[in-house]
């Protein structure tokens, strides 16, 4: 405060994270001092990379030269590009980490669940790959790949997200017969979505166009004040539901006509591990999929 306070600066600039055109060019400065394969595509990484700072795009080149030369490959390819990104988003892989094979079963059942039913979401960010290798405290991941830098963010996205964010949930509950911790973060997420949509967005038909959600800058001496009655708290309480119901139904529905296709990617993931979105497309067209093992 004391730095930036009136007199001390007579111009004060807000410099934003790169857009995606930004990143593409911030990302051809940095690979000038390496040798890309013919195959890298700069933009694909860029659209890859949403809240990067130009800094993290540097280290996402250095950090893919590493994994190239730790390969002994003359050049880095794309692969190499995404796993530098995941590793500086999620975590490293923890590869070398021993699942009991009953989790391992559990753990595929999940994020195939979240894949099928990402990938058939015509609202939301298209998959990119599936993973039941953990990185970071993720036990596994379904990857999405961004159209484009969202400013905002439409109902329907947000409804797509309800529905992939129990799709893990869901696969356990109707193939495994069980629930497990491992939708905490998903059940997180997804209520705070749904709450936002009716108390801040104004996406509910019965509430309306009206924030219920508490000022961050209010403050009363008498400590957090609702401007509603209860009888709103209530409405707004089963509004949250409604919305996590539907998304619940709705993606069950999905996982229960597309058993077929669930159950041979969960045997995928158990047999490769982690699978892209052209991998997941056969399967879901009933065609099988050939590739190295993780023992190969």
């Amino acid at each position: 405060p004391a730095l930036t306070r009136p007199v001390r600066f007579d111009r004060q600039g807000y410099v934003p994270l790169p857009d995606i055109k930004g990143r593409y060019e911030i990302l051809k400065v940095h690979s000038r001092k390496v040798k890309l394969a013919g195959s890298v595509d700069l933009m694909r990484l860029a659209r890859q990379t949403p809240m990067f700072s130009g800094a993290d795009l540097a280290a996402i080149i250095n950090e893919a030269a590493i994994i190239a030369t730790m390969a002994n490959k003359e050049a880095i390819e794309m692969g190499d590009l995404e796993e530098a990104r995941d590793k500086l988003r999620f975590g490293k892989a923890r590869k070398s980490r021993v699942i009991d094979e009953k989790e391992k079963a559990i753990l595929a059942w999940h994020e195939a669940g979240h894949a099928i039913v990402q990938a058939l979401q015509t609202d939301y960010d298209p998959l990119h790959k599936v993973s039941i290798i953990g990185r970071g405290r993720m036990g596994g991941a379904a990857f999405s790949i961004p159209e484009k830098d969202r400013i905002v963010y439409s109902k329907r996205y947000m409804q797509a997200l309800l529905r992939i964010c129990y799709g893990g949930r869901l696969a356990e509950e109707l193939y495994v017969g069980d629930m497990s911790t491992g939708a905490s973060q998903d059940i997180h997420q997804a209520s705070n979505v749904a709450r936002a949509m009716v108390t801040e967005y104004g996406m509910s038909e019965t509430l309306g166009p009206i924030k219920f959600s508490p000022d961050e800058n209010r403050q009363s001496f008498f400590g957090e004040q609702k401007d509603y009655s209860d009888k709103t708290a209530e409405q707004i309480d089963q509004e949250v539901h409604r919305l996590i119901s539907t998304a619940y139904e709705e993606a069950k529905q999905i996982l229960v006509e597309k058993k077929e296709a669930l159950t041979a990617l969960k045997d995928a993931l158990l047999k490769y591990e982690t699978l892209d979105a052209e991998d997941v497309k056969r399967i879901l067209a009933g065609q099988t999929i050939s590739k190295p093992t993780v023992s190969d």
